[in-house]
């Protein structure tokens, strides 16, 4: 009995024997061609933005390649369109309701939507430390008139500052303003100050430094007075440093440097000092680039902790008036060095 041919099932003969294969191998290449068409036609866009998100090489450069002529060629046909409203029904959209962000109005012109959140402004980006990386540094300007005020926080900096900056040419105007506060306008409206003093001198750069007053009632949106220190009298104080800020910014041709104030001696003070420095940044937050918030707190009572002397050029040093609220000679030349190291980074002189 003759041995029986054992199958191979890996051969296409048995196909032929049984008359089963109707395609050829060159129908094959016709079809993936067809196919690959027919992508490119309908889906032209979704080759290029999955090439676009490939990791760098080669396997990318050749898909960008292919993908950007196609997305090209998806665009100006209505295929795309076709596909997306046929194929709707495998992943219903759920129901939306609400303004969209294009159809809505926008608020005044700075992408916010009317009735909406705040808009976020360019020199938020500007000012944060990655917003390097969005775009080409701004070229350092010619300080040439340097305003230094504040309450008595603001004094002997002003003075240091002036010793500093004068011999390089830099008009150092000194404008302190003693017993004043933006929680207080009894004495000093600083609201019409601020405007007063960029009005006169028109200065580049602006240091304040304000704070040892504060803590006084003010009044809230319904006319009645808010007492220190919750978020409600926070948020009064910051609408009004905003005013300060905006004011000396004016219109972004100019540098505000803020310092925050750093701890005080006296346990009582500490909520008032917390309310007003959360309350400055959060003042400064739309104007990153125009307005410096440097904290003072970091370097004169790390910790939250107060102290009275710290090491400066190697050797422990008082830094505090007795009063453990006001900076000394030794503690303004510090908080001096610190705005110097600031007016660098944005000016020449």
């Amino acid at each position: 009995m003759p041995a029986q041919k054992a199958r191979d099932d890996s051969l296409m003969d048995r196909f032929d024997e049984q008359k089963l294969r109707r395609f050829t191998a060159r129908d094959a290449v016709l079809a993936t061609f067809l196919m690959i068409f027919l992508l490119l036609l309908f889906a032209g866009g979704a080759v290029k933005r999955a090439g676009e998100e490939l990791n760098p090489g080669i396997g990318r450069d050749i898909v960008v390649a292919i993908g950007g002529p196609a997305g090209w060629i998806a665009e100006q046909l209505p295929f795309a369109d076709v596909t997306h409203t046929l194929t709707g029904w495998l992943s219903p959209d759920t129901k939306l309701v609400g303004v969209g962000f294009e159809e809505g109005a926008v608020a005044a012109g700075k992408g916010g939507l009317a009735g909406g959140p705040s808009a976020v402004t360019p020199e938020w980006f500007e000012g944060a430390p990655q917003g390097a990386a969005l775009g080409e540094p701004e070229p350092r300007h010619q300080l040439h008139k340097l305003l230094v005020t504040g309450d008595s926080l603001s004094t002997p900096l002003d003075l240091e500052l002036a010793q500093r900056l004068t011999p390089d040419g830099v008009e150092v105007i000194r404008d302190p303003h003693l017993a004043t506060g933006i929680s207080r306008s009894d004495i000093v409206d600083w609201a019409k100050l601020s405007a007063t003093q960029v009005a006169d001198d028109h200065p580049e750069a602006i240091v304040i430094f304000i704070g040892a007053n504060e803590g006084l009632p003010m009044p809230g949106p319904n006319g009645e007075d808010v007492s220190c220190c919750g978020p409600e009298w926070a948020a009064i104080w910051a609408n009004r440093a905003r005013v300060l800020m905006d004011n000396y910014r004016q219109g972004g041709a100019a540098k505000v440097y803020w310092l925050t104030v750093p701890t005080a001696r006296d346990p009582d003070r500490k909520p008032i000092v917390d309310a007003v420095d959360a309350a400055v940044q959060a003042a400064a937050a739309p104007w990153r680039d125009q307005v410096r918030v440097l904290d003072m707190s970091a370097i004169f009572t790390p910790g939250d902790r107060f102290r009275n002397a710290m090491e400066v050029d190697g050797s422990e040093t008082i830094v505090r008036e007795p009063d453990g609220i006001h900076l000394n000679q030794a503690g303004s030349a510090v908080a001096a060095e610190a705005v110097e190291a600031a007016l660098e980074r944005d000016f020449e002189y």
